[in-house]
């Protein structure tokens, strides 16, 4: 079932916490050869008050993907996890974020403290932050008017003309080696503008991201999206990906088949239609997903 993904010298995944959180678990029989890039410019919730607090990268997806893809609950995970109760100013704010600050504040690099609580949770796949320097979305409206943070960015009420960082910093050196040897990078599932394209927002890993050799995928959500980008259909997201980027990114789109088939395929990429859902229709299912994957690896 996964004879093409086994062969595979390196896979990267792109995005957010849940969305990317699902792939990194259906793909983490690959162990070291998978590397999952995060996001880091959420704003909202118990991440956004620790950024506004102490500044740096956000910590709510890295938290989220390192929980997703632990296989079994320990005292670790659950900490990571918790949320204060009845506890003033910190009531509904993550423990895990505190820590990761914590460790973040005692490494050299935040990559470090990932990698500390890696290797406590026995994860063996690699999580990279996107960047480690501190930046926030940014787009305007068609008037000219700008938006900035994600949390404002989610409630814009058109699709904006142009995204992009504020301030603009440099990839994670680790992201853009995983991506230039990589034979397979994933981009998805999750909120398209919030989770999957601040990464590519970045020069340098979008620069890479085209030098490499791999087949580039995104995962189709399983319904339309929150926000302004959910108003396009696959075709419109694809066309304004590269009026916002400059350059087209993926080769393949796989769709889930419980959602409307896109038709024809848009702007020359190809289209795997699949099966990916929990019965539920909910979420992606760990072993639809890597069948699908499979497919776009085959050409069938």
């Amino acid at each position: 079932m996964t004879a093409h993904l086994a062969a595979l010298r390196g896979v990267v995944a792109v995005g957010g916490g849940t969305g990317l959180g699902r792939t990194l678990r259906a793909l983490s029989f690959l162990g070291p050869r998978l590397t999952g890039v995060v996001a880091t410019t959420d704003n909202g919730g118990s991440t956004g008050w620790i950024r506004e607090q102490a500044g740096g990268i956000a910590w709510g997806d890295i938290r989220n993907c390192l929980n997703q893809v632990v296989d079994q609950q320990t005292l670790g995970s659950l900490l990571l996890e918790y949320r204060f109760v009845d506890a003033g100013e910190l009531s509904g704010h993550s423990l895990g974020n505190l820590i990761m600050l914590a460790l973040d504040q005692l490494s050299p690099r935040p990559l470090l403290a990932i990698d500390l609580i890696r290797e406590l949770l026995e994860v063996e796949l690699r999580l990279v932050p996107m960047c480690e320097t501190g930046s926030h979305l940014a787009a305007r409206y068609a008037d000219g008017r700008p938006v900035r943070g994600e949390l404002h960015l989610d409630a814009m009420t058109e699709v904006p003309t142009g995204v992009w960082l504020d301030p603009v910093v440099a990839a994670t050196p680790e992201a853009l080696q995983a991506v230039l040897g990589a034979d397979l990078i994933l981009f998805g599932p999750g909120s398209f503008m919030t989770s999957i394209l601040p990464a590519l927002l970045l020069p340098d890993f979008r620069a890479a991201v085209a030098a490499s050799p791999a087949q580039r995928v995104l995962i189709g959500n399983l319904h339309p999206e929150c926000g302004p980008v959910g108003l396009l259909d696959p075709a419109q997201l694809l066309r304004w990906t590269r009026e916002v980027l400059g350059a087209q990114v993926f080769d393949t789109l796989l769709w889930p088949e419980s959602r409307p088939v896109p038709v024809p395929e848009p702007d020359g990429i190809r289209v795997v239609i699949a099966d990916v859902a929990t019965p539920d229709q909910l979420r992606h299912d760990p072993q639809l997903l890597v069948g699908a994957i499979e497919r776009c690896l085959g050409g069938c």
